[in-house]
């Protein structure tokens, strides 16, 4: 068992930087893919990001790419999300997720979700 909890969400303007945490319990956290995924109003849950057990295999989805950085800390049981340059069209809930295994990128393979932090950017 896993349980996650985010946070770090909140209002930005167009260009400023968040960092989103996932803070994990359980002792299979060090054993577990992470992914970010994220869910504006009235869409399906999109994939982000997402980062292997011991940080050496990471995949972004291409709309973040040279702006946000998955990284993992499995000393202190969390994983992070730094947003940087951030867009309008970032505007979502972002969850965190946890799976045993290797990295995913469809929401479906992943077993273990958080309840989400709001993420507002303003134009």
């Amino acid at each position: 068992q896993v349980q996650l909890v985010e946070s770090g969400g909140g209002l930005v303007q167009a260009g400023d930087s968040l960092r989103l945490s996932c803070a994990a319990s359980g002792r299979t956290f060090n054993n577990s893919a992470i992914g970010w995924f994220r869910q504006a109003p009235g869409k399906e849950r999109d994939f982000v990001a997402t980062i292997s057990w011991n940080g050496g295999a990471i995949v972004r989805t291409d709309s973040v790419k040279g702006r946000f950085t998955i990284s993992r800390d499995n000393a202190q049981n969390t994983v992070y999300l730094q947003m940087n340059s951030l867009k309008p069209e970032d505007t979502a809930v972002y969850y965190c997720a946890a799976r045993r295994g290797s990295i995913a990128t469809r929401s479906q393979q992943y077993e273990y979700w958080g309840q989400g932090t709001q993420v507002t950017v303003s134009s």
